[in-house]
C-alpha cells in the first residue's frame, strides 16, 4: 500500500549527523515535508512529548544514554506512539544479542545498515499496510475494549483476506485468552495446526493449558518448543511461569537463567530472574542479575529502587553488610525526588544497621522510615507497603502495621498470590492467624456492603445501590463481586430507564476493568453481550 510522506509527522533518532543528513535526503525524496531529528534516547523521548510521530526511525546503538531499545520501551510504557505509528529499528549489527533485543521488543520492523532507499520506502510501507489493516482492531485494544478488539477482528476475517488470515487468527487467539475465553482460543490453535504446523500456535496451546491448571502439560509443551527453536525467548518466558505455578522455583530460575543468556539487554527479565534466583536462595544467580538490572536501568523506564534494595538485601544475606553500605549509598543517591526510593532506602538503612548490631542507628534509620510512611505511604506499591508493616511490627508498632495490612488486604483480596504473600510475612513475624482473623473480617465487611448494595437494588432504589457500590469500589477498586455487581445494575439501569451514552460508557469502563483484573470469561461475556443489546436498543 502506498503512503503519502509529505502528510506524515517523522523522528529520525540517530547519533552520527552524517546518517541523519542521509536519512533526511532519503526521506525527502519521497516528499517528506515534517522531519524532527533527535541525536539521542533523551531528545527522542522529549520530542515525542512534544509531539506525535507517525514514524520513528530509530538506531539501536545510540553511544549516550538511552539506546534504542530503551527509547521503544520507554515510549510505549508512556503511551507516546499513537496506536497507527511505525516504529523501525535501524542497526549497523547482525549479532544474536541484537537481533533477539529487537524481536523482544517488537518494534515494527528493523533494518541493517546499509540499506537503500527502496529498502526504507518498502520497510514503511509494508508496516503502513499492516497497521492500516488491523487499526480497528489495534484502536480498541488501546482503549481497553478487548471485546470490542474481538468483534472487530471476527469481521475482518469474514472477508477471507488469503495475505491477513493468519496474523488476524493469532491476533483472535491472543485476544481469546486476554479476555479468558480459553476455549475459543484452543480452538483456534488446534485448527491452525491441523492445517500446519507453526511455532506460535503450538505455544498457544501451552499458553492455554496453562492458564487451564495443566502445569504439567505446559511445561512439557514449552519444552518441545525450546529444544526445537532454541531462540524463542517467549517459550522461556512462559515456561519459567509454568515452573513457577507448579512450585519448581529452581528450575525456574534455569529455564530464566537461559533466557538471559540469550538476550542479557531485557531489564524486565533480568529483574525477574533476580527476584525468582534470591527467592530460591541462589544468592550468586540473585546477585548477578540484580546488577545487571540496576545497570540497564539507568537509562530505562524500568529502572527501580527495588533492584538496589534486593541487591544490598543479598549482600546481607551474603554477610557482607560493608557492600550493602555501597549500594544505600547508590540509592541514596537516586532517591532525591522519589518517594519509593526513599522508603527503600529507610528500610535498607534500619536493616544494615541491624544487622551490624549497631542499636542507635538502627533507631535512627527506623524513626526515618517512619516520617516517611506518614508521607508517602500510599504511594508505595504493595510490596514495599508490606515490608513497611513488617518493620512497624518488629520494632513494635502493631497498630501502625495492622492499619496497613488492613488497607492491603481491602484493596487485593482477589489477588491470590499476594494475599498468600501477606499470610506468609504474618505467620513468620507475627504469628499464626494473626492474616486469616484480618482477612475473614475484611471478607465479612465486603459481604455486608455487597449485600447492602444488592438490597437497596432489590427494592427499587437503583441510585441508591449504585452509590453504595461507587463507594465501595473508591476503597476497593479491584474487588471482582463489586464490580461485577456495578455492572448488572448499570445495564439494568440502561435497559429500563433509556439512559444516555454517559452510562453505557461507565458501563463499558467497569467492563474493560474486571477484564484487566481477571474476572473469567464466562462471568464477563454475557454481560458485554447485554450491553451490547442495549446500546443497540438505545441507538434505535
Amino acid at each position: 500500500m502506498a503512503i503519502k510522506l509529505a502528510s506524515k509527522k517523522i523522528l529520525v533518532v540517530e547519533d552520527q549527523p552524517i546518517m541523519r543528513e542521509t536519512l533526511k535526503h532519503i526521506l525527502g525524496s519521497f516528499g517528506a515535508r515534517f522531519i524532527v531529528e533527535a541525536e539521542s534516547g533523551i531528545n527522542a523521548i522529549t520530542a515525542m512529548r512534544i509531539d506525535r510521530f507517525d514514524i520513528v526511525l530509530c538506531d539501536y546503538n545510540l553511544l549516550r544514554g538511552k539506546n534504542g531499545q530503551q527509547v521503544l520501551e520507554e515510549a510505549r510504557h508512556l503511551k507516546l506512539l499513537p496506536v497507527k505509528a511505525i516504529f523501525i529499528m535501524v542497526t549497523c549489527e547482525q549479532s544474536q544479542e541484537m537481533v533477539l533485543s529487537a524481536i523482544d521488543n517488537k518494534p515494527d520492523d528493523y533494518l541493517i545498515k546499509p540499506f537503500n532507499q527502496q529498502q526504507l520506502l518498502n520497510r514503511i510501507e509494508r508496516c503502513h499496510a499492516r497497521k492500516t489493516y488491523l487499526a480497528s482492531i489495534e484502536d480498541e485494544i488501546d482503549k481497553g475494549n478487548l471485546y470490542q478488539a474481538i468483534h472487530n477482528c471476527e469481521q475482518l476475517l469474514q472477508r477471507d483476506d488469503k495475505k491477513m488470515r493468519m496474523p488476524l487468527l493469532k491476533l483472535h487467539a491472543e485476544l481469546a485468552i486476554k479476555v479468558g475465553d480459553l476455549k475459543t482460543a484452543e480452538a483456534i490453535y488446534q485448527n491452525i495446526l491441523a492445517e500446519r504446523e507453526l511455532p506460535w500456535a503450538r505455544l498457544g496451546l501451552g499458553i492455554v493449558a496453562f492458564f487451564l491448571g495443566y502445569h504439567d502439560q505446559a511445561i512439557k509443551t514449552f519444552q518441545e518448543l525450546i529444544e526445537q527453536y532454541p531462540v524463542m525467548l517467549e517459550a522461556y518466558d512462559w515456561l519459567v511461569k509454568a515452573h513457577e505455578s507448579a512450585g519448581n522455583d529452581e528450575h525456574a530460575v534455569t529455564s530464566l537463567n537461559s533466557a538471559v543468556t540469550l538476550s542479557p539487554l531485557s531489564i524486565l527479565r533480568q529483574k525477574k530472574l533476580a527476584v525468582l534466583a534470591d527467592k530460591a536462595q541462589n544468592l550468586v544467580v540473585a546477585k548477578k542479575a540484580y546488577a545487571a538490572a540496576i545497570k540497564l536501568g539507568k537509562n530505562s523506564i524500568h529502572g527501580s529502587p527495588a533492584d538496589y534494595s534486593g541487591l544490598a538485601n543479598v549482600h546481607l544475606k551474603s554477610n557482607a553488610a560493608n557492600e550493602a553500605l555501597k549500594i544505600l549509598y547508590e540509592l541514596n543517591q537516586q532517591s532525591q525526588n522519589d518517594p519509593e526510593a526513599k522508603l527503600r532506602a529507610a528500610l535498607l538503612e534500619n536493616e544494615i544497621h541491624h544487622t551490624k548490631g549497631n542499636k542507635a542507628l538502627t533507631q535512627q534509620a527506623y524513626e526515618k522510615l517512619f516520617k516517611l510512611n506518614e508521607q508517602f505511604n500510599n504511594q508505595a506499591s504493595k510490596e514495599l507497603r508490606l515490608e513497611i508493616a513488617r518493620v512497624f511490627y518488629l520494632n513494635g508498632n502493631g497498630e501502625i502495621c495492622d492499619e496497613i495490612l488492613n488497607d492491603l488486604i481491602k484493596t487485593n483480596i482477589d489477588n491470590k498470590s499476594f494475599i498468600k504473600d501477606i499470610v506468609t510475612v504474618c505467620n513468620t513475624v507475627i504469628g499464626e492467624n494473626h492474616a486469616e482473623t484480618l482477612i475473614q473480617r475484611i471478607k465479612k465487611e465486603l459481604v455486608d456492603i455487597n449485600n447492602k448494595g444488592v438490597s437497596l437494588f432489590q427494592e427499587g432504589n437503583t441510585k441508591g445501590a449504585l452509590a453504595v457500590f461507587e463507594k465501595a469500589i473508591a476503597k476497593m477498586p479491584n474487588n471482582q463481586t463489586i464490580i461485577l455487581n456495578m455492572i448488572k445494575i448499570i445495564i439494568h439501569d440502561i435497559k429500563t430507564s433509556k439512559s444516555g451514552p454517559e452510562k453505557i460508557i461507565s458501563a463499558q469502563s467497569y467492563i474493560n476493568k474486571a477484564v484487566q483484573i481477571g474476572i473469567p470469561h464466562h462471568q464477563i461475556g454475557s454481560l458485554q453481550a447485554e450491553l451490547d443489546a442495549a446500546q443497540y436498543q438505545n441507538d434505535q
